[in-house]
């Protein structure tokens, strides 16, 4: 299997070639990942103590910011600090959402840009129970946000200022890991996504494909039999490099580094070139019923 796709994206806002956007979705929608190798989010020197000092609030893992509020959560910054890090992740929102409508402008009407994330802390040495630990693969999904067979489109930037590489796995695809752990997922209570809506649990309707989503996300993560046996490359994403991916049909694990930049997008299904490679479509073909 082919995991990754590399794509030499100059810097700049110079219109894409056509033939390397439609390759780019094209790789991405197959499962592969898109490296950026050369294209880079600037850190400016006046953002140092935010790579030099203790940022989160205790028992965060990371920074969120919601470009729509321009609000910051999970962070214990105040005065000068506070002010840098919400002006880096407003720049890095703007940053990630141009860059995805430069290279990927087939998806321009359909994205949605959803939250923004720093990470700050050393992902390989911290403890964090089964089910957030990044460091299994896994699949994205979200509990309380029910994306109804649409996709999850996440970029990353290594942002790390002492050169340090991410290391990341990659696992099998999509298909092949969903056809392992289908047969033992049960449908989900009757009525159960309505309840979940009446206590806010859910900002909107469960699907029976978020639910599946969801089981997956966990059985992935919590069979150790799987994590060690299943097909996988581990790939290096060097200081001041870009990566692109359907992390909804990624299997993937981030096994070492500090110091990450993401956007989460989320893109209507009908947007894509191939909807048949869209988890929705391979879980549909799975299971033989209509999910959504």
């Amino acid at each position: 299997m082919k995991y990754i796709e590399v794509v030499d994206l100059p810097p700049g806002q110079s219109p894409v070639v056509a033939e390397t956007c439609y390759r780019s979705a094209e790789a991405l929608e197959a499962g592969q990942i898109l490296f950026l190798p050369r294209y880079a989010f600037s850190v400016p020197g006046s953002y140092q103590p935010l790579f030099s000092s203790p940022i989160l609030q205790r028992g965060s893992k990371s920074v969120s910011y919601s470009p729509s509020t321009r609000k910051l959560y999970g962070t214990a910054s105040k005065g000068q600090t506070l002010s840098s890090l919400e002006e880096m992740m407003g720049r890095f929102a703007n940053f990630a959402q141009k860059t995805v409508t430069r290279l990927l402008p087939i998806y321009r009407t359909g994205l949605v840009r959803a939250r923004t994330s720093f990470r700050p802390i050393e992902i390989e040495t911290r403890s964090v129970p089964w089910r957030k630990d990044d460091r299994r693969l896994h699949i994205d999904a979200f509990p309380s946000s029910p994306i109804q067979g649409n996709r999850i489109l996440r970029l990353f930037c290594n942002v790390n200022p002492a050169g340090q590489t991410h290391l990341w796995r990659i696992g099998e695809p999509f298909e092949q890991t969903a056809g392992r752990f289908l047969p033992s997922i049960k449908p989900p209570f009757p009525f159960s996504s309505v309840a979940l809506m009446l206590t806010s649990t859910t900002k909107s309707r469960r699907t029976f494909y978020d639910h599946i989503m969801l089981c997956l996300h966990d059985r992935m993560k919590r069979d150790q039999r799987y994590q060690e046996e299943a097909e996988r490359a581990e790939i290096e994403f060097p200081a001041s490099s870009t990566w692109l991916a359907f992390t909804d049909q990624v299997p993937h694990a981030a096994m070492r580094g500090q110091y990450q930049l993401e956007q989460t997008f989320l893109l209507d299904i009908n947007r894509l070139h191939d909807q048949s490679t869209a988890p929705l479509h391979v879980l549909e073909k799975l299971a033989g019923r209509k999910l959504v």
